[in-house]
């Protein structure tokens, strides 16, 4: 049988093309340069022709054995490898999977080398590279939770303002910590952004300033440190207030607009619901109580002194501190220096003895879901545990900006983990929530409700805006 009549096999066809032969030059010449020379003038013999079912059989049989070739290569390497590396080549692998073509390549790309050699390199298998796992010291359960990263100034996009990247830095760092003052320094630093901003020729300012100049800023924060729920709230609205802005509205008088509704929002849903708050908690205190409160919290201070200086009212403070972030003493010394009495514990381990003596007890809130759990910094709710045990009534304190519609019954779901207490063995979370069955009023600017009453207040407020 004549060789132009043979199909050489799928595995064989990149050595015809490339690769050299085990056969004398002297019986390839023939087929390499004769056989071509006569291409042009005479016609090569003729091949027996192949029925069209015949040809779809065989073109079936060569992507059969493509996908086997594939396979087989596919199960050699380990799930997850990364691709693999011929001689010379990287990613070799990934050509290997699409067929024999750029195999081919590959395989006669060494034209210098001797037939041996360009054999042993071909009848090689493919050799994965294994790369090390990363090791996390993060549980996988637990990978959904976020931690705070100090960035590096470098890796953050060349739109973030200044402003914003010292800001990032500090969230970073817990130099800023409380929900509402993180809030109140990010509106600040929003509104020195839409200052210096100017609009680009041919853009609105309503269109281009939140996907270009406030979303920058926005992730960059997020980097940094996970938004708390009031951050969440005021962003929305914040994007509601450019939506809203006429294109005909020159760049200036927009800017300033923007920048009024901001001064406006603080004083309304930060300034003033803290006044309002700190009056109505410091009704429930009486002559004469034991208030047990837990840690440090601007609210519940403000609360206590309010009730010191501008309702007379005579009383006791037991301090109830965290054992790793000790914020509580800080408290301690303020009220002691005010006058009030106050008991200092410094971990849990006189809990149920101090509930015990206590009338009532006061709690910071750094959110509130909407079915009336508390989200506070860790160890909250082991406080409200124990005074519901005793039946003492547990007031939180929360403005409604710290609201969220979402819905929360563990301490899972949203989350912090303490970036200077996470090693491979262990990690500590920040915050903690609290069931609304564990607390006997919510107290916010708008009134003082239950637990369960929360998502009502979301709605009103939403009427509101």
């Amino acid at each position: 049988m004549s060789a132009a009549t043979s199909d050489p096999p799928v595995d064989a066809k990149p050595q015809s093309s490339g690769k050299p032969q085990d056969t004398p030059t002297a019986t390839q010449t023939p087929l390499n340069g004769v056989s071509q020379g006569k291409s042009e003038n005479a016609t090569p013999p003729a091949a027996p022709k192949l029925s069209n079912a015949e040809l779809k059989a065989k073109a079936k049989a060569e992507k059969q054995a493509r996908r086997a070739q594939a396979k087989s290569v596919k199960d050699a390497a380990p799930a997850g490898a990364p691709a693999l590396a011929s001689a010379g080549q990287p990613g070799h692998p990934t050509t290997d999977l699409k067929g024999n073509k750029a195999k081919s390549k590959s395989d006669g790309a060494p034209s210098t080398s001797s037939g041996t050699a360009v054999k042993a390199t071909g009848s090689r298998g493919p050799v994965p590279i294994i790369q090390p796992k990363p090791d996390s010291s993060i549980p996988e359960c637990f990978s959904h939770l976020s931690l705070a990263k100090r960035l590096p100034i470098t890796q953050a996009d060349k739109d973030v303002h200044p402003t914003v990247l010292t800001l990032g830095q500090q969230m970073a760092t817990f130099a800023i910590d409380e929900s509402i003052t993180r809030l109140k320094a990010t509106l600040l630093a929003f509104k020195k952004v839409i200052d210096s901003y100017t609009t680009p020729p041919g853009n609105t300012l309503a269109r281009h300033l939140t996907p270009h100049v406030l979303n920058p800023q926005i992730e960059y924060l997020s980097a940094c440190r996970p938004m708390c729920f009031s951050m969440g709230n005021a962003i929305r609205w914040l994007k509601l207030q450019v939506s809203k802005i006429d294109p005909d509205v020159p760049d200036v008088e927009a800017k300033k607009e923007l920048c009024a509704s901001i001064d406006a929002f603080i004083e309304e849903r930060i300034n003033y619901a803290d006044i309002a708050i700190t009056q109505r908690a410091a009704v429930y205190i009486d002559n004469g109580d034991v208030v047990v409160v837990y840690g440090q919290n601007t609210l519940v201070e403000r609360a206590l002194l309010y009730a010191l200086h501008n309702l007379g009212k005579k009383f006791d403070v037991i301090v109830i501190d965290d054992p790793y972030e000790r914020q509580g003493q800080v408290l301690a010394k303020k009220l002691t220096a005010e006058g009030v009495k106050v008991s200092y514990s410094g971990d849990f381990g006189a809990l149920r003895f101090q509930i015990e003596r206590a009338d009532r007890v006061f709690l910071g809130a750094e959110g509130m879901f909407s079915n009336g759990a508390l989200y506070g910094r860790c160890g909250t709710s082991d406080v409200a545990i124990a005074a519901k045990d005793f039946g003492k009534p547990v007031y939180a304190l929360c403005e409604t900006i710290n609201i969220t519609e979402r819905v929360s019954t563990d301490s899972l779901t949203y989350n912090e983990i303490d970036p200077e207490r996470c090693s491979g063995s262990s990690f500590r979370l920040l915050y903690d929530t609290t069931l609304s069955q564990y607390l006997t009023a919510v107290v916010t600017e708008i009134s003082s409700a239950q637990p369960t009453s929360v998502s009502y207040l979301l709605r009103k407020l939403e009427d509101s805006n």
